[in-house]
Order: C-alpha cells, then structure tokens, then sequence
C-alpha cells in the first residue's frame, strides 16, 4: 500500500466518526481531487507526490461542509456540473427522476419535444434532459441571483434557455405548447429543519430546501404552472420527499384537469417523484 491509500484509509475512518454517510467514497474523492487524479488512479500516486493539502480538504468535510463545495464539481449522470455556495447541490435520488422524464419525452413520439424545467437551481436537470433527449428544446427557469452565477457557468455552450423567474409565473409565452414540466422544487416542511443533514441545512439556500408548513407550497404552485404550460396529453413530473409520497399525487387531481396521477419509487424504492398528465379537452 502506497502512502497515498494509507492516508486515504485513516481519512474514511475520521469521516466515519464524524457521521459522514459515504465516508470511503468521499475519502477517495477528496485524495483524487488534490492529487490530479481519478479515483481508480490513487494507487499510482507516488510516496513523494503526496499533498498535505489533502488533509485540509478531508477536515473540511469532516466538519461536514458538502464533498461538491470543497472540490467545486458535482456529477450527475453523465454531467459534470460547477457547484458552490449559493447553489443547491444535484443529489444522487435526482437521477431517477430525470430517467423517468427522459423515457416519458421519447415515449411521445414527437420531432423536437419542448421541455421546462422549474426551480432549475445548478442546470442539472435541465442540462441532462438536453443532453439526452438530442433534438429537445429545454427552457430552465431560477428565481434566485446567487443560484443562477453557477447555472449560467453550467449552461454556457449548452442548448438549454435559461429564464430568471419565479417558478409560479414563468414563461407565460409557452403557454399549452410545452410537452414536458419537470422539477425538483424545494419541499422540506419547515417544521423539519432540526431534522436535514448538516451538508443540506447548513450550506445549501434556504430558498430551494424549505416550502412552507407541509412542504407543499410551490408544489401546489408548481400544479398550475404545469397545467398552464402543457399541451392536452403533456406530463408533469414532480420530485418530492420520501415521506411525501401519499400527498404529492393528491396535489394534481381529476377537478384542477389532470389524468394518470401517480408516484414513483427512487432506486431504494423510496417514494421520490410524483407524475400526472394534462388532461385532454
């Protein structure tokens, strides 16, 4: 064992004790990110190479500041985004709701889809649907100044339109041509704050965490801009918590103009996102 996977090693122990929840996983990606190199690569690092500058960035996370704050990248699926302060970091539960998405816009059968993404926060969700679906039109939408300095860093050279707008209001121009909403909107009851993982709670903005009493406000918000945007026969698809699961559904119901309601299970088949679609005329 080089000097480099020894330290590495002592490294997961300290995250361990310090209730990180991935403790080898950042471990070993802090090691490659001081060092230059890939994960799979740390064994190459000779004795003479290694960065004391490695235990600064395992004390940091130590203290439990985000993995993607201190080495400044965040990857989701196959994106490599920018991410820091300001921004609220793409997590891992988010990937299987843009694959729900991406297999309902192929599944439509339509030249160019249009799809919009609300509360885009660091452009993950948007950038993938573009990334995926090729000859997509995708419009992402972020109220917030300090989250929108790293979506614009994200979404440069992209096809992706970026609009500053309050998620309840946005893109009144699009209105009923839109094939595809979809959103991972802020849904922590306010009640729960003493309850979220110090890396959410204390670093990322409040404003894309928290949505009222029950979590629900901007979903309910996010209902009738959906339902405004769509086409008959359009789908939304809504992120919410795994505790939310029995409610989020009830939120686009048969009376406000929605068919097919229904929740979907994340890859530990926890209740993750909510989906419907706009009801034909």
């Amino acid at each position: 064992m080089n000097l480099l996977l020894a330290e590495v090693a002592q490294a997961t122990q300290r995250l361990a004790d310090a209730g990180v929840p991935s403790p080898r996983h950042d471990a070993e990606e802090l090691a490659a990110f001081v060092h230059g190199v890939k994960r799979g690569e740390l064994h190459s690092v000779k004795d003479v190479d290694f960065d004391a500058r490695y235990w600064e960035a395992v004390a940091r996370r130590e203290a439990r500041e985000p993995l993607q704050h201190i080495t400044g990248r965040a990857f989701f699926r196959y994106l490599e985004l920018q991410v820091g302060p300001g921004v609220f970091t793409p997590r891992p539960e988010t990937e299987s709701v843009v694959g729900w998405a991406i297999d309902a816009v192929r599944a439509m059968d339509v030249v160019e889809p249009l799809i919009v993404d609300l509360c885009t926060g660091s452009g993950a969700i948007a950038l993938a649907m573009a990334q995926e679906v090729p000859r997509s039109r995708v419009y992402a939408v972020e109220l917030s100044d300090d989250a929108l300095v790293w979506t614009r860093k994200n979404v440069e050279g992209s096809r992706v339109v970026l609009s500053q707008g309050d998620a309840r209001t946005a893109l009144p121009e699009l209105n009923g041509q839109v094939d595809l909403v979809v959103s991972n909107p802020p849904y922590i009851p306010l009640t729960e704050w003493e309850y979220v993982a110090p890396e959410a709670r204390d670093y990322d903005p409040e404003l894309a965490l928290f949505s009222g009493e029950d979590g629900l406000d901007l979903i309910r918000g996010i209902e009738r801009t959906a339902h405004r945007l769509l086409r008959p026969g359009g789908v939304v698809v809504v992120e919410h918590a795994d505790t939310q699961g029995g409610q989020v559904p009830w939120v686009f119901t048969e009376q406000r103009g929605w068919a097919d309601a229904a929740d979907h299970p994340d890859l530990n088949n926890r209740p993750r996102f909510a989906t419907a679609r706009k009801a034909m005329p």
